[in-house]
């Protein structure tokens, strides 16, 4: 969504890095490309007049002249007043003390508000609530069944008494009269809070209707509709393709229903994105949730902090560690610790698993792109072919059990086998078979403690409990002493040579302490420099 303008910022500050100090120049060229980027990106001339002006004033201060290094610290700026216009901090829902939750969705019509319907529903129910749909959308064709799909697949009852316009005529000319011959949207939300609450869900949500563009109709009905049940949450779903045409479509409903907070939708489209940029300043109301693909579980907690960083090309660390705690199973990954510990070998099986877990994560670009620095990787990211990793997982299956465990035993004619089974080619068996030999051989590196190979070695690494430790070099023989005397010395006592006096410099000697023979009663003070002998006790 953001490609063009995290481009055209990353360039920006590029500039700024081979600058040791900055001129007023240099902060108002800066400030210049700034600006047209987020013009380019469709974001509204207001909001981009006020951030601008903020980091211009913030770049010409102390807090710029001072610091060690100028441009980091204006990019610090930067990231600092994108939270900003963003929504300041992550808003989540409030639910009511006395349930159910009831959330109303509006919106214009191509919005997505009856997809994201099932996606909020499908997130609330992961996190242990009840949800009941309600199909308030009695007049866009087939809006209550498209509804009713939605809701199987995400497993949620949906609450539809009426059918709604079945026959493909829209009723938005009829007025209040057509709304009727289609049902009343306002007494079935009502009466879907009642079922919710005598079948006891904890969370209602009401779909309503929406329009190709804001009217009067549109926004009486949605007034009617909150009148009626009382939402504890109104969100308005607004389309993130929409561009400049975002803000007043955001302030028409402001007016008219007075959401409380803001979905973006289609967030992973290619459009500029401004509309994400401009909302929720212009709007004062926070961006809550974002819809990030087609599946439904591609729904996120939108968090401004993050997706400024996205933006900035400085990744998304916390929001990749979230999708990897919820796909990745503990059980498993204790398994993997286990084994990794006691530098078993890594078998194809594991090696399944590991792939099975990266899908439930989303898109392999999607990952890639939440890690920082990857801006400069767009062209090789993008030509990446996902679906090589369901050749790989073709290979894998295409083994028996015990090839998937003993990979080392896969000779010629296993490799033909399994090569026409997956339908590739025997070069490539051979090519993940030595792939997979090199990680197992990484993977044993690293649990002896050897590190990556040209990376130092891992701290408190080498021999433990189930590992191989390195080899310990033997003990060079110590070489005779030139001295018949001393040498005579060292034969008599087994090669070692002989203490020194009172014990040498460590350990107990003949007749001295365990400190290594040290008795200070046997020194002469006269011997000592000018004021040791307080050292000595006497």
């Amino acid at each position: 969504m953001f490609t063009s303008l995290s481009d055209r910022l990353t360039a920006t500050f590029k500039n700024l890095r081979t600058k040791g100090r900055l001129t007023e120049s240099d902060v108002n060229k800066t400030v210049r490309d700034i600006r047209m980027a987020l013009l380019d990106a469709d974001v509204a001339l207001p909001v981009v007049k006020e951030f601008t002006h903020k980091v211009r004033e913030r770049a010409l201060g102390a807090e710029v002249s001072e610091a060690l290094n100028p441009a980091q610290q204006v990019v610090k700026i930067v990231n600092e007043e994108l939270v900003t216009i963003l929504g300041g901090e992550t808003r989540t829902l409030r639910f009511a003390k006395n349930p159910p939750t009831v959330i109303m969705l509006a919106g214009l019509q191509g919005s997505g508000k009856t997809t994201l319907a099932g996606k909020l529903a499908t997130w609330l129910k992961a996190q242990g609530h009840t949800p009941i749909l309600v199909a308030a959308d009695l007049q866009r064709p087939n809006a209550v069944t498209q509804l009713e799909v939605v809701g199987q697949r995400a497993g949620v009852p949906v609450f539809a008494p009426e059918r709604g316009n079945v026959g493909g005529h829209d009723a938005v000319s009829g007025g209040t009269e057509g709304t009727r011959s289609y049902g009343d949207p306002v007494s079935v939300s009502r009466a879907g809070v009642a079922e919710a609450r005598a079948k006891q869900h904890d969370v209602v949500i009401v779909d309503t209707a929406g329009r190709l563009a804001v009217d009067a109709d549109l926004m009486q009905q949605a007034a009617d509709i909150r009148a009626a049940v009382q939402p504890d949450e109104v969100l308005f779903v607004i389309d993130a393709m929409i561009g400049q045409a975002a803000v007043d479509t955001a302030e028409a409903f402001l007016e008219g229903v007075d959401f409380t907070g803001v979905v973006l939708s289609k967030l992973d489209g290619d459009a500029r994105g401004g509309a994400a940029l401009s909302v929720a300043s212009v709007t004062g109301r926070p961006i809550m949730f974002a819809s990030t693909g087609e599946q439904l579980g591609d729904f996120e907690v939108f968090h401004p902090d993050r997706m400024a960083s996205r933006i900035l090309d400085m990744g998304d660390v916390l929001t990749l560690i979230e999708q990897a705690e919820k796909a990745f199973d503990r059980t498993q990954a204790a398994e993997m610790e286990r084994k990794f510990l006691a530098a078993e070998d890594f078998t194809f099986d594991d090696f399944l698993q590991q792939m099975a877990a990266i899908k439930k994560m989303g898109s392999l670009k999607s990952i890639l792109g939440m890690m920082p620095g990857m801006g400069q990787m767009k062209a090789q990211i993008d030509a990446f072919d996902e679906r090589e990793f369901d050749r790989i997982e073709a290979m894998v299956r295409s083994m028996t059990p015990f090839e998937r465990n003993h990979p080392k035993q896969i000779n010629g004619s296993r490799r033909s086998r399994i090569a026409k089974g997956s339908g590739v080619t025997t070069s490539e068996v051979n090519q993940l078979l030595e792939r997979f030999g090199e990680a197992q051989k990484m993977m044993k590196q690293l649990a002896r403690g050897g590190g990556m190979p040209g990376m130092p070695g891992m701290p408190g690494g080498g021999s433990g409990p189930g590992k191989r430790g390195r080899q310990q070099q033997p003990q060079r023989k110590k070489s005779k002493s030139g001295n018949p005397a001393k040498r005579a010395a060292e034969e008599k006592s087994g090669g070692q040579r002989p203490a020194a006096p009172n014990g040498g410099s460590f350990g107990a000697g003949p007749g001295g302490d365990a400190a290594g023979g040290f008795d200070p009663s046997a020194i002469d003070p006269a011997q000592l420099p000018k004021g040791f002998e307080k050292f000595l006790g006497k």
